[in-house]
């Protein structure tokens, strides 16, 4: 996955989550470039990804903004995306000779064992979320 898929992926996760609502701004190009020591060409890039997906949209002179579609297009995204992962995970599961039940009970620990209320999960955990402190985080650069 590029860098630029990469940052478009964490505007959808913050955007799905709610971290980004529909008419607010993001960051500039050149801010985000700096603060996640990106090219600002690799920015630019993310932002017409999710310009031409209907996520965001450019108001001349004043920057990019989440479209009012752009929640519910970011939470189909990330839907898609889960229901793929999870897919992958079961067929693994279900490979390797674990019987259905098996693999629910599994499931089902997973999630009671998930710490309620974690908003932020680094991409080591396997979701491209901005963290806290990221330069995508609500209320910064609006």
């Amino acid at each position: 996955m590029t860098p630029s898929e990469q940052l478009a992926d964490q505007v959808r996760f913050a955007v799905a989550a709610g971290r980004l609502g529909a008419g607010e701004r993001l960051p500039s190009v050149r801010e985000v470039a700096k603060g996640a020591r990106l090219n600002p060409n690799t920015v630019s890039r993310a932002w017409r990804e999710l310009e031409l997906s209907g996520l965001l949209k450019s108001r001349r002179g004043s920057g990019m903004f989440v479209t009012p579609e752009g929640p519910a297009i970011a939470a189909a995204f990330r839907t898609g995306m889960v229901a793929e992962r999870l897919g992958r995970a079961v067929g693994d599961a279900l490979a390797a000779g674990l019987e259905p039940e098996e693999v629910i009970e599994l499931t089902e620990n997973a999630c009671r064992a998930w710490p309620l209320g974690r908003e932020d999960v680094s991409e080591k955990d396997g979701a491209a979320q901005p963290a806290a402190g990221s330069t995508l985080e609500k209320g910064e650069s609006r």
